[in-house]
């Protein structure tokens, strides 16, 4: 429970901002001291820490989301390409958001202003539509909970057909990991699966799919973020008893910022680069995503759920701190 001293309500933090308002999320849970930032558009998490240690990078409060970051991905993450695909046999075509590989990226709500639905101290719960547009003939209730708990954040996606026909849905979110002060390049990737997915130069799945035994895609011991240029999605996670599986950065010091993601989510992409804009200047960072689906799933079905009309699909993931 959080302490009954914490305000009743979240505070919202009054920043001139293109992300909308910030709201802030405040606990002291299990003797230890959590906090999260999400913002109104594209219900994104720019800010989480535990006792002041930072698990997500952060960005200037009046800029846009470096790289996607914290975005929430649906009604499907990563990319449809050319924006083609075909519903019943007719040919659909949805807005070209990605004009450098020409492709459709990260779904319909990354510009969306999110209404706030339930608020607490430590929570909240952030809800938007999506109405019936070209390349997507479809309509669905969208909402996005945060709840602070004692090791970190943990985030539960609703999705509900409000149309009349059956409709393609995929999820994702885009969380740019870190570990504190420790920079981010010395830090060691960890990513638990055994196939890597092959892609073609549009960054779209070639089809093909790789056992990542002996290859350099093999993360599950390990690899110096430093050493790597990723933009790499995997598939075939290794699962806990409960069917979720742990994704993680570990410090020299052996403390880690893991990804926990339940059993909907098959897949996981890994996204570095040197030129994110925090305060201060460029940094490298590392995305740890989520994903209920792969690329180009609208097209290959892989991971794709059909929501039935009134049908509702819920998944969650977390991000955790631990110590060693």
């Amino acid at each position: 429970m959080p302490n009954q001293a914490t305000p009743p309500q979240a505070a919202s933090q009054q920043i001139s901002s293109p992300m909308g308002q910030h709201f802030e999320l405040t606990a002291s849970l299990g003797g230890r001291n959590q906090r999260a930032v999400v913002t109104e558009v594209a219900a994104s998490l720019r800010e989480l820490d535990v006792d002041g240690v930072a698990l997500v990078q952060d960005y200037p409060s009046d800029a846009q989301p470096p790289w996607c970051a914290g975005w929430v991905l649906a009604p499907w993450p990563n990319r449809v390409a050319g924006g083609k695909w075909k519903y019943n046999g007719v040919a659909q075509q949805l807005d070209i958001t990605e004009p450098d590989n020409g492709n459709a990226l990260h779904g319909l709500l990354t510009r969306t202003h999110f209404g706030v639905s339930a608020r607490t101290a430590d929570s909240i719960t952030l809800d938007a539509g999506i109405s019936q547009q070209p390349g997507y003939p479809f309509e669905l209730s969208a909402s996005v909970r945060y709840q602070l708990v004692v090791d970190g954040l943990l985030v539960t996606h609703r999705l509900e057909n409000t149309g009349p026909r059956s409709a393609p849905v995929a999820l994702g979110a885009h969380p740019f990991l870190r570990l504190g002060s420790v920079p981010t390049q010395e830090l060691t990737l960890y990513i638990n699966a055994d196939t890597h997915i092959e892609v073609d130069e549009r960054l779209i799945p070639s089809g093909i799919t790789k056992a990542v035994a002996g290859t350099i895609h093999d993360f599950r011991s390990g690899q110096l973020v430093g050493a790597v240029d990723l933009d790499d999605a995997w598939g075939d996670v290794r699962r806990e008893s409960d069917g979720s599986s742990v994704h993680y950065l570990e410090a020299p010091d052996g403390s880690r910022v893991q990804l926990i993601m339940d059993a909907s989510f098959g897949y996981v992409q890994a996204f570095t680069t040197q030129d994110f804009a925090a305060e201060g200047g460029m940094v490298t960072a590392v995305a740890v995503e989520p994903m209920t689906a792969p690329a180009d799933a609208f097209n290959s079905g892989e991971g794709l759920r059909w929501l039935e009309p009134g049908e509702v699909w819920e998944a969650s993931w977390g991000i955790r701190y631990r110590q060693r």
